[in-house]
């Protein structure tokens, strides 16, 4: 029997075997597995070892996912009356063959790609330079009520989003279906956010019950656990990223933000509030993380936002910036990524190291205005253009654009390496108000970029070990995935992809 696999395919699947093993601590075996196909240190190193790291879990999933839909298809098939006698035999026949006119089209695909230029273009454009197309790849409706909040799995093609209607939706943002639906709140579904322990990805939603929910994806989803404590709505809440001073680095904290005007930081492992950061005078709308778990960044009712070192045993407010003429809706810190560009607006000579990770920030406001702010306080640019609330921002993770979403029903791309220059609107993104808005996250599990799995370089080293290196401010591309999801009032979820 000649080989299946191409002789190209064949090395992708070796060194995917081998990043595998590597990945998971099976060091040996994959030393004999190199030796013996001749893929030594020189030929297949750790950094590119790292861009094969989870392509077999992905091609898994896909595979079983695919095998379950193809047995679905086929069993509904089976009990219609009066089938002919031969397709049922051939459906007998099982997935696999449904799997392999699925593997054929995909190769026609890729024919057609490669002999199309507009394809071939997309295909090699510059990750870091993506921005999202007026036209999605996806519109997903099943929802009932407005879209509150959406998240990206780090990991797999799932996108989770919260409703009004008290549910959550799990969606595959690469088919374009929807996989489950989640029922546990008794009130809207007011965020979501994947992350926790390294190898063992969870789910949180918080809601307008009071409560927020721990969900097991790698069991059904599963709610494994529901944390009390707030007094009023769990507005927001966001998974630390590990490896904070004086954290433990197992990525088991999760920071919340409520109505009742604090901020509480929970263990998801055991369930307990071990921290509550009072300081915020009204509402907490929005709070996020910085990419090494060092800080938060909150804001809310009290037209504030206030930086927290979380690092130290009493969390401090280190910093409060004033400045919005209304209620603060949303705020996001700066990748170092964007600091090379953010630095001129600060009058820098050059820009601040990326083990810094609360350099700049950025808050969106219903007085329709965007503020960018330094570590001092300092408003460096108001971003001006939204006829509406600003609702949602998200900075690109290349570091080059800020992205914000606002109930003009508009998407816009603010250029920070021209001062915040609006380079690009999307309009009628939605057809009613949109209420958020997600980047995926990288698709390296160790990509700083993967909020709550780790927050090292992408070598495995911590941000203070690579301080100075230029790969850290520069992420390959491959960390990069172009994908963004927007909800809205008008119950739809939309994808942009590149």
């Amino acid at each position: 029997m000649g080989p299946i696999l191409l002789s190209r395919q064949s090395e992708e699947l070796h060194k995917s075997i081998i990043a595998y093993l590597s990945a998971n601590n099976l060091q040996k075996t994959a030393a004999v597995l190199r030796e013996e196909l001749s893929l030594g240190e020189d030929i297949f190193d750790a950094a590119a070892a790292k861009v094969y790291e989870t392509l077999l879990e992905k091609k898994w999933t896909s595979i079983v996912r695919l095998q379950k839909k193809a047995c679905s298809s086929a069993d509904s098939l089976l009990y219609l009356p009066h089938l002919p006698t031969t397709l049922t035999a051939f459906l007998n026949l099982g997935s696999f063959q449904i799997m392999d006119l699925e593997s054929r089209n995909a190769a026609l695909r890729s024919e057609l790609d490669n002999i199309t230029p507009i394809s071939h273009s997309a295909r090699n454009q510059d990750p870091t330079s993506w921005l999202p197309r007026p036209l999605p790849r996806h519109s997903l409706q099943s929802h009932r009520d407005t879209i509150n909040c959406v998240a990206f799995h780090p990991i797999f093609s799932s996108v989770a989003s919260g409703s009004d209607d008290y549910s959550i939706k799990i969606w595959d943002w690469e088919l374009g279906e929807l996989e489950r639906t989640i029922k546990g709140h008794t009130r809207a579904v007011l965020d979501v956010d994947y992350g926790g322990p390294r190898g063992g990805v969870l789910l949180a939603s918080s809601s307008s019950d009071l409560t927020i929910k721990l969900w097991d994806p790698a069991d059904e989803y599963k709610n494994i656990r529901t944390l009390l404590g707030h007094d009023h709505s769990v507005s927001a809440i966001r998974f630390i990223p590990s490896r904070a001073a004086g954290a433990p680095g197992s990525g088991n904290l999760l920071v919340s933000a409520s109505r009742d005007k604090s901020l509480k930081i929970w263990d998801v492992t055991t369930g307990y509030c071990v921290k509550t950061l009072q300081g915020h005078s009204s509402w907490v709308r929005d709070v996020c993380p910085s990419v090494d778990g060092r800080f938060l960044l909150s804001t809310g009712d009290d037209m504030t936002a206030r930086l927290w070192d979380i690092s130290v045993s009493n969390p401090l407010n280190t910093l409060t910036v004033v400045g919005h003429e209304h209620f603060i809706e949303c705020c996001e810190l700066a990748p170092p990524t964007s600091y090379q560009h953010l630095a001129s607006l600060a009058g820098l000579k050059k820009p601040p190291p990326a083990s810094s990770t609360a350099e700049f920030m950025a808050t969106g406001s219903r007085d329709r205005n965007i503020k960018i702010w330094d570590a001092h306080g300092s408003c460096l640019r108001t971003l001006i253009g939204h006829d509406n609330w600003v609702r949602a921002l998200a900075f690109h993770p290349g570091g080059k654009y800020l992205l914000s979403a606002s109930d003009d029903k508009t998407l816009r791309c603010w250029d920070l390496s021209q001062e915040g220059k609006c380079v690009k609107v999307l309009t009628d993104v939605h057809e009613r108000f949109i209420t958020c808005l997600r980047w995926a996250p990288g698709n390296h599990k160790d990509a700083y970029a993967l909020p709550g799995l780790a927050v090292d370089g992408r070598n495995g080293e911590s941000l203070e070990t690579a301080k100075g290196k230029k790969d850290e401010i520069n992420p390959p591309p491959g960390q990069i995935r172009c994908v963004i999801a927007t909800g809205g009032v008008d119950r739809t979820l939309r994808i942009f992809a590149n």
